[in-house]
């Protein structure tokens, strides 16, 4: 059995740390100075990870080449199938005409762009991000935002900045539920502790948003919006992560949000109504459509919804995955604890993790879960054959949108296996677990910089999921090792993490894909993206700072 060793340069963290950071920094050259497409940036970061991992952290080839391979399999599947899945719905609505349909009864709720961005990029999908996650808000939402006209570089800027505010409760609250697992830590103080953090965050968000796509001066215009759209996701957001739990912290404040901005929109009006650059009055005068059509129109989207939320009941789920459970081929090696879990050959518990990251020595799990039925991006799929059903679309068309589809996402799928893959293998090889254990070499200031371990994290593995299972443990080690509340880091890894979902690169593949852009604007997005994910990440971090000194009595104790 191959054992862990943080410290393999020289035996010295101070000198690791810096080696540990090679893939990082091939992947921000390539992107961010040599510009080169997304799945370039991956590979070459990939193909760096290797080499040292063998050549300096000493890892056997095998156990290199399957940790790579079993998370270029987990990008594959949820992640890609959940992307797909989205997109090909959205192509669907707009080959059978519907989306311009949508298109008019957005426009006829308000015909003022920041208004629009508002609730489709931040309401809509947050409600999204709540029932599904895992790429498929920025897919969704994005798309439409093109589809209404938006430029499609800050179609997919805007949603990416939008999707920070419910991640950390994203997919039924799995983000936080995962926290708690892996750090033995109760899951109502993480979820208090992390929707305190979240909501602080989330009541500026769609102030931000606008200021970024339009200056200071025409968000003020619409100032009554922004607060409404602000205050009714993120009190909602609070209330439910302190009193409810996670499970249901997004789906409610996003619920609240959308009620709330329909009724704005409906009631109140700018002065001023702001339209895309070139875009004349005339240009957004509605076609007048009956309520029957525009209910028709909004069909795939409202059986997406009834679908998502009917996979992500525990009930159903759990049938569906004792189901397919019975179907798995018995010569797979079965996990005896997760339902529909495989142990992966020559890598399950054959890596022993070591202390601090740990707090005795233990073996690092790798179980693929091959839940196909259960899965998100199988509940966007069933939306789709019931959209075909429903709005009568003919076979053949359904099988056109998906060859389309699957050419439109080809090298995005690619990114994402790619990133996923190195992610997992500097998991595996204990890279990651150099940088984190250099981060939190820091003391006294730990505090600040557990958000910049947990927007590492999401940056690397494009989950704030992954990322709380990855760093969670070494969060509370940490804590506990200086005298800090581990409830306050923990929950800073998940709420700063989210920070880093908007430069991750394989969310910004899944944009760029969603919304027609060309490969080569993939740097350019990141490019974007990367100064308002480190400047929320330092506000996540003092507010961390702030918490752990000045108001520690506001952190739920264990």
């Amino acid at each position: 059995m191959w054992q862990h060793n943080y410290i393999p340069v020289g035996g010295s963290l101070g000198l690791s740390a810096p080696v540990a950071a090679i893939p990082i920094l091939v992947l921000f050259i390539m992107l961010g100075v040599l510009r080169k497409p997304a799945w370039m940036a991956a590979v070459a970061s990939l193909v760096s990870a290797l080499v040292v991992a063998l050549a300096a952290y000493g890892m056997p080839l095998q156990l290199a080449v399957i940790s790579t391979l079993y998370g270029a399999a987990y990008g594959l599947f949820p992640i890609a199938w959940i992307v797909f899945s989205s997109i090909m719905l959205y192509r669907l609505a707009v080959d059978t005409g519907k989306f311009e349909i949508i298109k008019d009864s957005v426009g006829g709720l308000t015909s003022d762009r920041r208004l629009q961005a508002m609730f489709i990029a931040f309401s809509f999908g947050a409600f999204i991000e709540g029932a599904a996650g895992f790429g498929a808000p920025v897919a969704v939402s994005g798309a439409m935002l093109a589809g209404l006209g938006f430029s499609p570089f800050y179609a997919a800027g805007i949603c990416l900045l939008a999707n920070t505010a419910p991640v950390a409760f994203g997919s039924i609250g799995i983000p936080v539920v995962t926290l708690a697992n892996v750090t033995g830590l109760p899951p109502a103080a993480a979820s208090a502790m992390v929707g305190r953090l979240c909501a602080m965050i989330s009541v500026f968000i769609p102030g931000y948003l606008i200021v970024v796509m339009t200056g200071w001066r025409r968000a003020l215009e619409v100032l009554p919006a922004i607060v409404a759209c602000g205050v009714s996701f993120a009190g909602m957001q609070f209330f439910v992560s302190n009193y409810i739990g996670p499970e249901l912290t997004d789906i409610m404040s996003s619920l609240t949000c959308i009620v709330v901005m329909v009724l704005v929109m409906k009631f109140w009006k700018p002065k001023t109504i702001m339209r895309l650059d070139g875009e004349g009055p005339a240009t957004l005068a509605m076609k007048g459509h009956t309520g029957s059509e525009v209910f028709m129109a909004w069909a795939p989207y409202l059986l997406l919804v009834v679908f998502v939320l009917l996979w992500g009941a525990p009930q159903i789920k759990l049938a569906l995955d004792q189901w397919t459970n019975g179907l798995m081929p018995s010569f797979l090696p079965r996990n005896a604890t997760t339902l529909n879990g495989i142990n992966v050959p020559g890598l399950h518990n054959l890596i022993t993790r070591v202390p601090p990251v740990t707090p005795r020595p233990a073996p690092y799990a790798a179980v693929f879960t091959w839940n196909w039925l259960s899965a998100s991006g199988t509940a966007c799929f069933f939306a789709i054959l019931a959209t075909a059903l429903v709005l009568g679309v003919q076979p053949g068309r359904v099988v056109k949108a998906y060859v389309d589809t699957f050419r439109q996402l080809s090298l995005a799928m690619v990114t994402i296996a790619s990133m996923l893959g190195l992610a997992y293998l500097m998991n595996y090889s204990g890279m990651t677990s150099t940088l984190g254990l250099a981060l939190a070499a820091t003391g006294g200031a730990f505090p600040f910089f557990s958000a910049v371990v947990g927007w590492l994290g999401v940056f690397l593995t494009g989950s704030d999921t992954s990322a709380n299972a990855l760093f969670g443990n070494l969060q509370v080690v940490t804590a506990n090792a200086l005298g800090l509340n581990p409830v306050l880091t923990a929950s800073v890894n998940s709420a700063a993490g989210v920070m880093g979902k908007m430069i991750s690169v394989q969310s910004i593949a899944v944009a760029v894909a969603a919304t027609g852009m060309s490969r080569t604007d993939e740097s350019r997005l990141f490019r974007f993206t990367i100064k308002h994910s480190v400047l929320l990440m330092v506000v996540m971090a003092i507010l961390s700072m702030l918490y752990a000194y000045v108001f520690p009595g506001l952190v739920p104790t264990v």
